[in-house]
């Protein structure tokens, strides 16, 4: 009998979980973090090993209090996000008896001027206008900021035309709006031509497994459509997207069957022990992530954003989460994780693995709740 696994194309899993603030599982314990994640978490920071625990240790409790302190803040609500040089929660609140109830919590409160919903509500006005078509191709991506207490909108340097001048006119008064222009270029998702490799193929895309569930994986929207034919990295049949959507989201998923089964991890390619996963805890913009990937394999990086809109030339893709992990074609659908919590599958982004980039990741707990999806934990 052929013995065909997952683990062998690089999966991951995670808890059924909906909502923005999560909480899949018990308290738990520190993270147990695989070899591979710690030796790529040790080249992506320059950090000793001693250092890297640290830091996944500071970020794990940050997470876990996300919850508590959000629901402290209420209404004042400002967003949130880690503190990687003093290792902590850091809670924007818009009152000062919210920022009481938030210290409380263990959280540090900071007072901004404006909640999180205001500052919601600012960026699905800009995602109005790009559904009237009024948002130029120099455009990027946008994204509520509550460090800055503003939308962020990334613009290519250089193209500042007359139809960026605009758009940025009419997105200002729509509320407040910075641009950064820092090393940005045009997104493009992160599927590849057939090429070697360990992937999954359908058609001739070249795309990563993501996170196993019950009867299947979740992957990237992008790599194929709804009753696609899915086959291996041995190039056997392997399965069938069941469900897909993109643009608007990048997500899906693929039911298998012909021998294959599913497992709770992500690969380590054969030089290290495979990663396993234990929930899918949402973790704050400023904590460190992790991406595996069928092209690149291991590298790390911060989220840096979330709720944010990407501008892709087939349309855009909405609430993803931004990251400074470098990804490359044939990437696409693969494993973001912190620690060994499950965060997304990677979506697109601009750059590489030799220059660096950007890279955004389609989050994982609304996967679930759209398919009803029960995912692997060890």
């Amino acid at each position: 009998m052929r013995m065909t696994t997952l683990t062998k194309i690089g999966v991951a899993a995670a808890l059924v979980v909906s909502g923005l603030t999560v909480a899949p599982t018990a308290q738990a314990a520190a993270p147990e973090l695989s070899p591979g994640l710690l030796t790529a978490m040790r080249t992506a920071f320059g950090l000793t090993e001693s250092q890297a625990l640290a830091r996944i240790e500071r970020e794990h409790a940050a997470t876990r209090k996300a919850p508590e302190a959000r629901a402290a803040a209420g209404r004042s609500f400002g967003g949130s996000w880690f503190d990687q040089d003093q290792g902590v929660l850091v809670v924007g609140v818009t009152d000062r008896a919210a920022a009481e109830r938030v210290e409380a919590t263990g959280a540090q409160a900071r007072l901004v001027s404006r909640t999180a919903a205001e500052l919601d509500r600012v960026k699905d006005r800009v995602d109005d206008l790009s559904r009237a078509g009024r948002v130029p191709a120099a455009v990027t991506s946008w994204h509520p900021d509550p460090r800055s207490g503003a939308v962020v909108v990334d613009v290519q340097p250089g193209v500042q035309t007359a139809e960026v001048a605009r758009f940025l006119a009419e997105a200002r008064e729509l509320g407040p709006v910075e641009v950064n222009t820092e090393g940005v270029t045009a997104p493009v998702p992160f599927a590849a031509g057939t090429v070697g490799g360990d992937p999954y193929y359908t058609g001739n895309v070249r795309c990563s497994i993501g996170f196993s569930v019950h009867g299947g994986y979740v992957t990237a929207g992008h790599c194929g459509g709804t009753g696609a034919q899915v086959y291996g990295w041995d190039r056997s049949w392997q399965g069938q997207f069941a469900g897909s959507s993109f643009p608007g989201n990048d997500y899906a998923w693929v039911r298998t069957g012909g021998g294959w089964w599913n497992v709770p991890v992500v690969l380590g390619w054969g030089t290290v022990p495979d990663a396993l996963v234990r929930g899918s805890w949402e973790a704050p913009v400023g904590t460190s992530v992790c991406r595996s990937g069928s092209t690149t394999r291991w590298h790390c990086g911060v989220i840096q954003s979330r709720n944010e809109t990407i501008h892709y030339a087939q349309g855009d893709v909405h609430q993803m989460a931004g990251t400074s992990v470098c990804a490359e074609g044939g990437d696409s659908g693969g494993s973001f994780i912190t620690g060994d919590q499950a965060q997304g599958v990677t979506s697109g982004g601009y750059g590489n693995c030799s220059s660096g980039g950007r890279t955004w990741f389609q989050p994982i707990n609304e996967i679930l709740s759209v398919y009803g999806l029960r995912l692997l934990t060890a």
